[in-house]
């Protein structure tokens, strides 16, 4: 049987269409048992800079949540990823980097996703001077100074790492966490705990969440025809 170039290219583009709608996502929202602990006050009085840059209380960021009942609360900053179940294929880290910011003397944002070989743009906002020291395990690590006004760093992870803690050695509150991965299927939960995986071929796979106090949890997701929903309870421990 013969095509002429128009059958041809409509058949590529019903393919190539057939293919995209194939894609499929998972979504869902991480809460915790009960209510969580409360947000503790900074103490930033030997950095009088600090204290003019984030008028009012700094809070620590182990624990944000949103809504919050007796029941369970909406957990921000969870790290949520496939950790198993992809076909073996080569995904192309994004040429535009990955932004952390020191503003406020804190790292914005304080938990990301970043893929191996992708640019991490570090920049202070700051009219304070910060270092940026990053305790990879995986990875080579770094540490710099950056006075207020220098140029942006620019660093990059050569391998997967779950997770790569950064922190600041002259504020030693401020610290973030990089979850360092080989493909694009990751995504952080928002103030309401809520969060979406996109883009994933039918099937079935292995997601996981990541809290920095309450570290993992592992379920079974099979995505189809239909977008997939996984949530995720962490419990108080005793």
């Amino acid at each position: 049987m013969s095509y002429t170039s128009s059958t041809l290219g409509a058949i590529i583009i019903i393919a190539v269409s057939v293919q995209l709608a194939a894609a499929g996502s998972i979504s869902g929202t991480v809460k915790m048992e009960g209510k969580p602990p409360k947000a503790k006050t900074i103490d930033r009085s030997a950095d009088a800079k600090c204290m003019e840059l984030h008028p009012g209380d700094l809070l620590t960021e182990s624990w944000v949540v949103g809504e919050s009942t007796d029941e369970a609360s909406q957990v921000a900053n969870v790290f949520v990823h496939v950790s198993g179940g992809l076909a073996a294929k080569d995904w192309p880290a994004p040429t535009a980097p990955v932004v952390l910011d020191q503003k406020g003397c804190r790292y914005e944002p304080h938990v990301f996703g970043i893929r191996v070989g992708q640019s991490l743009e570090i920049r202070n906002s700051d009219g304070t001077t910060h270092n940026v020291h990053s305790l990879a395990k995986n990875n080579k690590q770094f540490n710099n100074g950056q006075p207020s006004g220098a140029p942006a760093l620019n660093k990059s992870f050569d391998a997967v790492e779950l997770m790569a803690k950064i922190k600041c050695d002259m504020h030693p509150w401020m610290s973030c966490y990089a979850g360092v991965l080989d493909h694009p299927f990751f995504a952080v939960t928002g103030a309401d705990g809520s969060y979406k995986i996109e883009g994933l071929p039918a099937g079935t796979y292995e997601v996981t969440a990541w809290h920095e106090r309450m570290r993992t949890r592992t379920q079974s997701v099979t995505v189809g025809d239909d977008d997939a929903s996984a949530d995720f309870l962490y419990q108080k421990k005793k």
